[in-house]
């Protein structure tokens, strides 16, 4: 595929300079302590600094006709917080649960995207991400009762998009992200126990690492779902963050991935049930997005604050992809709105 880079096994080469582009294969390793990290002003920044400076998340989400589950574990270095939800499109049942720890306490963060270890622990409340070649376990045990056991599919026609890019005048991101893909497991929520293979469930998976902008701002929307024909359509679409010379923009069609270029978020902040309108400027992308319900949060901290808004509801409009035009017309998608100082 043109465009693509090679990329090695580390991000950060012997001289402490990050690879950057949208690469041709995940990175094994984001090795984010041997980065070359400065000021502004050109002088070189601790060790500590840069444990201290860098920012991890990771975000899943389970999607079918009968259940939707989000849920993320978030290193901040400073804090760590891990949250979950679940949202039933058949009742109209939502619960969710969010925890924080200072320090980073009980929390791990591997730097292996496809081979390592995410988790975070709160009293009697724990999440687990486990990467594994070729499929990703997803674990979350609340006191509340809730659980979810998943086993993301990624081994058969995985093509993840990983992509590096600037952020601000010394930092940078690298995420990698794939839709659409097959989920087994079971979820036991509200007495009622739901088999994700049953469901015939997909997934999608945010895996991202960096030295972000001390001010960052996204707008990002995300899909997995099947289209009447019995296809899998994956979606993530992004803008604000990860686009500077390359966007991490891309649909996934049976597996396959189509790489897109930038797209536009249009919606009222002060009217949060209004609807978004997401495009491109080719008309390949042409989208509207009606809210059903969102997670919210809001930490004003001082140093650290947090407005985030994550908007479930439903996609309508159409794609174009390869010049044929495909339909969406009411599937179960995602939308964000995102400030973060950190």
């Amino acid at each position: 595929m043109t465009g693509l880079v090679q990329m090695d096994e580390k991000l950060v080469d012997a001289q402490g300079r990050v690879a950057l582009g949208r690469f041709d294969a995940p990175c094994k390793e984001v090795n984010y302590l041997d980065y070359a990290l400065r000021t502004a002003m050109d002088r070189p920044r601790s060790k500590l600094a840069r444990r201290f400076a860098v920012n991890q998340f990771q975000f899943v989400a389970i999607s079918s006709p009968q259940l939707l589950v989000g849920l993320a574990i978030v290193d901040l270095k400073w804090v760590s917080n891990a949250f979950v939800y679940c949202y039933s499109p058949e009742t109209g049942d939502f619960e969710e649960a969010s925890f924080i720890v200072p320090l980073g306490r009980h929390t791990r963060f591997d730097n292996r995207p496809n081979d390592g270890v995410s988790a975070f622990r709160s009293g009697r409340n724990r999440f687990t991400i486990t990467a594994r070649p070729g499929e990703r376990e997803v674990s979350v045990v609340l006191k509340s009762g809730l659980q979810v056991d998943a086993h993301i599919d990624e081994a058969s026609h995985y093509q993840p998009v990983a992509v590096a890019t600037r952020a601000g005048y010394q930092g940078w991101a690298y995420t990698q992200k794939a839709a659409a893909r097959p989920v087994t497991g079971r979820v036991s929520w509200r007495h009622r126990q739901y088999d994700l293979g049953e469901l015939e469930a997909l997934g999608s998976v945010d895996w991202t690492t960096g030295f972000m902008r001390r001010e960052t701002f996204w707008n990002w929307a995300s899909l997995s779902a099947r289209l009447p024909d019995g296809r899998t359509l994956g979606l993530n679409f992004a803008a604000g963050v990860n686009d500077t010379g390359v966007t991490e923009n891309a649909l996934w069609l049976d597996g396959r991935r189509v790489d897109l270029a930038t797209v536009n978020f249009e919606f009222d902040r002060q009217n949060p049930d209004g609807e978004w309108q997401i495009n491109d400027f080719n008309d390949d992308v042409q989208l509207r997005f009606v809210p059903i319900g969102a997670r919210r949060e809001k930490v004003n901290a001082g140093l650290l604050a947090s407005n985030f808004t994550q908007h479930f509801g439903r996609l309508y409009g159409k794609l174009r992809i390869d010049n044929k035009a495909i339909e969406i017309n009411g599937l179960l998608g995602l939308v964000e709105d995102h400030y973060a100082k950190w």
